[in-house]
């Protein structure tokens, strides 16, 4: 025993405490095979998972530990919160929930529906003080001032710098302004996501990015190809007024997003190449061929009229 006790590292030896003290014996204790940048992660036995911040990112845990009960009170489809904790490092303990992540496999239509849902309850929700105080708020930088710059050093024609900027003008003049800020997620990545076999979305995951902005600004995490399905259920209340919401709202949205879609399309063209990155925008082009890719592939009405009204002739 005193010998295996030498062979775990501090932060083992202070996982199987936890464990200990929550009933669950070391045994059922192994860690997670997806693991995330900002925290390791620890399967106890097949109910709980516990997250142990990373060197560098404990304001991130800290923050999910204020904005996670939020959520689950709102009814967000998230896993709850039951304990927390210092290691030094923050560690929080939450229920396990079924489902795989998204990037397993492409969501049907019905799954991104819910997922808009759930972002729509959380954007409509009025958030307490001590949880607007605990998240950063968060602007988006208007790529317009840079789309000169890139094409002084290379990346862009002059011709085609000039129809960018004349682009993000016509959404910019198109979007809802002033924007309501609002609590927002803020990491809508596919590993954030989990499904049931079936498709139906089961939880979404890691609260460390979220953030106070515009709500147009969630969705720029979200594949292009995948924003209709995401943008119907985030508008559709389930009232009878929806299909008058999704045509008073939807243009003003659609602009806002593509807005944000584009603006970090253009601001990633300069960055360094990453072979290795997983995510869908990681590579510096990523995004604005995927933007080519949602406008190349036939579109559902009335999103196909909204979004391919915001091209230039």
């Amino acid at each position: 025993m005193e010998r295996e006790e030498r062979r775990l590292s501090p932060e083992s030896r202070a996982v199987r405490e936890i464990a200990t003290a929550h009933g669950v014996a070391w045994e059922s204790v192994r860690p997670s095979p997806v693991q995330g940048e900002a925290a390791r992660v620890w399967l106890l036995g097949g109910e709980w998972v516990l997250k142990v911040a990373r060197e560098g990112f404990a304001n991130d845990l800290r923050k999910e530990a204020l904005v996670i009960p939020f959520a689950v009170r709102r009814g967000v489809r998230t896993p709850a919160l039951l304990d927390r904790g210092e290691l030094p490092l923050p560690w929080l303990l939450m229920r396990r929930v079924p489902g795989g992540p998204a990037d397993e496999g492409e969501p049907g239509d019905a799954g991104l529906r819910a997922l808009g849902r759930e972002l729509a309850a959380l954007h409509s929700a009025e958030v307490p003080d001590e949880v607007r105080a605990g998240v950063p708020a968060d602007g988006s930088d208007d790529p317009r001032a840079g789309i000169e710059g890139l094409a002084g050093r290379g990346y862009l024609s002059p011709a085609l710098a000039d129809w960018l900027g004349r682009w993000l003008d016509r959404l910019d003049g198109a979007r809802d302004k002033p924007a309501r800020a609002t609590l927002i997620h803020g990491d809508i990545a596919a590993g954030n996501l989990l499904f049931a076999e079936d498709g139906s979305l089961t939880a979404l995951l890691d609260w460390g990015d979220a953030a106070w902005a515009d709500p147009a600004m969630e969705f720029a995490k979200v594949p292009p190809r995948r924003l209709p399905p995401v943008l119907t259920g985030y508008l559709d209340d389930g009232s009878p007024e929806g299909p008058r919401t999704l045509a008073e709202r939807g243009p003003g949205l659609v602009a806002g997003v593509l807005w944000h879609q584009l603006s970090w399309a253009v601001l990633r063209l300069a960055d360094q190449p990453r072979p290795d990155g997983a995510h869908w925008s990681a590579q510096p082009a990523n995004r604005l061929l995927e933007l080519l890719r949602l406008y190349a592939e036939e579109l559902p009405e009335p999103w196909a009229g909204w979004m391919r009204s915001q091209r230039l002739p």
